[in-house]
């Protein structure tokens, strides 16, 4: 299984009439936040491939399509405080935004966080009695707690993400929200068996 995760910019590669060429395996589209839609279904409709995706927190200013305001982007689904299995039997779940600093829409509290990823654990438990795991991947738009988070208070990272890569383990985490401007910025951390990746642009993942 192959995953194309994106976040946070437009890349004109993918606008490139090589996508399928350079894509053309993959399985299935993730998206961690603040991309507009038409770039997602863009990807999505030329690739062939579902698209499971959380919104970021500028999402409200990227996603005004030509034709009037869309809560999502056409056959993607939203993993915000939900847990669905793929066809493939992956187990994906996800949570959107990042630490309230403004009055901007999918902005949260570390305590509204953790009401987030408390709403998760009982199809969690469900998955493991069914299906032998808890989680596969689990798509946030920020980062977890001292994981690839920055000082600030919108990047800073949250805590019950922390907690639940440690006691539900997926396979990856996948986040966005912090840019990489440097090859030598740290993208990929592990917290036990968990591999958190900050996808900012894209990454492929094989599972």
């Amino acid at each position: 299984m192959k995953i194309l995760a994106v976040s946070d910019v437009e890349l004109d590669t993918m606008y490139s009439k090589d996508l399928k060429t350079r894509f053309g395996d993959v399985d299935l589209v993730v998206g961690c936040g603040d991309l507009p839609f038409f770039y997602l279904e863009y990807i999505i409709s030329v690739l062939g491939t579902p698209l499971y995706y959380v919104s970021g927190n500028h999402a409200p200013q990227v996603n005004r399509p030509i034709g009037g305001y869309r809560t999502q982007p056409v056959y993607g689904v939203n993993l915000h405080a939900s847990v669905r299995r793929d066809t493939s039997g992956l187990l994906f779940a996800g949570v959107e935004g990042c630490l309230r600093y403004n009055r901007g829409q999918f902005q949260y509290t570390q305590s509204e966080m953790w009401d987030n990823v408390f709403a998760l654990v009982p199809r969690l438990m469900i998955n493991r009695m069914l299906y032998g795991r808890f989680l596969d991947v689990f798509v946030t738009h920020a980062s977890p707690w001292k994981i690839h988070d920055q000082q600030d208070l919108p990047h800073q990272g949250i805590k019950a993400f922390l907690w639940l890569d440690k006691v539900f383990q997926p396979r990856y985490h996948l986040h966005g929200h912090i840019h990489v401007y440097s090859q030598y910025t740290q993208i990929l951390s592990e917290i036990k068996k968990t591999k958190v990746l900050n996808v900012y642009g894209y990454q492929l993942i094989e599972i």
